[in-house]
């Protein structure tokens, strides 16, 4: 094991973790030692990965939770507590990013995205930070990393993608705000990935919106994002907090 990207008795807590990136950012973790809390609103799914996780001789929690509503956010965060006692990583990954027209877009929808996207991890990242800080001030813990999955989107905003790209672009503001906010115990980061191949992609896609061309010239493959998310959560990059990691195939 790579004493840079050792997770050894690191515990993590992901949402949308039974998916995607997400998915991916569970198996890398636990592939290094760590334990994770796995978080979506399908708990058999989010039960299946956790059974990888257990094969693997790490320990594992399922969780249901729509991390769009504050009340879930906190019965979340009490439960992976309540099982492990502690968080060093919370990896806010959940999100949904319809396309459409604009003048389509229904209050409903617009709130469905903005609480997934961004009330939900706001919530999540405050509370959680709060208690890594707490820890290492009493010197239980030596501190904590909380990742904020956003996108390229969030820089270059794109047609009939308004509600999303305008709540990821919150996400990287609230990283700056709380990486200030809980200096110097615990570190806030935003990840960016640009276009990866997930169902997403392929729904844009199939509605004509195709996303902005990419210098390296393809989207990535989900887990040629992970290796961004080691990086940001390993106790290597103590001096990296308050930054927007992009990991875009140069699409900026």
């Amino acid at each position: 094991m790579d004493p840079l990207f050792d997770f050894t008795g690191k515990v993590a807590l992901v949402t949308g973790g039974s998916r995607g990136i997400g998915y991916e950012m569970v198996k890398a973790l636990t592939e290094r030692g760590a334990d994770v809390s796995i978080a979506s609103r399908k708990l058999d799914n989010c039960e299946a990965v956790a059974e990888e996780v257990r094969a693997l001789g790490r320990r594992a929690m399922a969780i249901s939770a729509h991390v769009g509503k504050w009340d879930q956010c906190d019965a979340l965060i009490e439960q992976a507590y309540g099982e492990f006692g502690k968080l060093d990583i919370l990896i806010n990954n959940a999100g949904m990013s319809p396309a459409m027209p604009s003048h389509e877009v229904t209050e409903q929808l617009f709130d469905s995205v903005v609480n997934l996207n961004f009330k939900g991890p706001f919530r999540l990242a405050s509370q959680v930070a709060k208690r890594m800080y707490d820890a290492s001030e009493a010197g239980d813990l030596p501190g904590g990393c909380i990742i904020n999955v956003s996108s390229a989107g969030s820089m270059m905003p794109l047609p009939n993608t308004i509600p999303y790209g305008s709540s990821k672009a919150a996400l990287n503001a609230m990283s700056k705000s709380l990486a200030w906010e809980y200096a110097p115990h615990v570190r806030v980061n935003t990840l960016m990935p640009g276009a990866f191949k997930t169902d997403i992609v392929k729904a844009w896609a199939d509605k004509g919106e195709g996303p902005v061309p990419i210098p390296r010239g393809w989207a990535a493959e989900p887990h040629e994002i992970v290796t961004a998310a080691l990086f940001i959560a390993s106790p290597a990059s103590i001096n990296v907090t308050g930054s927007i990691v992009r990991c875009d195939g140069g699409q900026h």
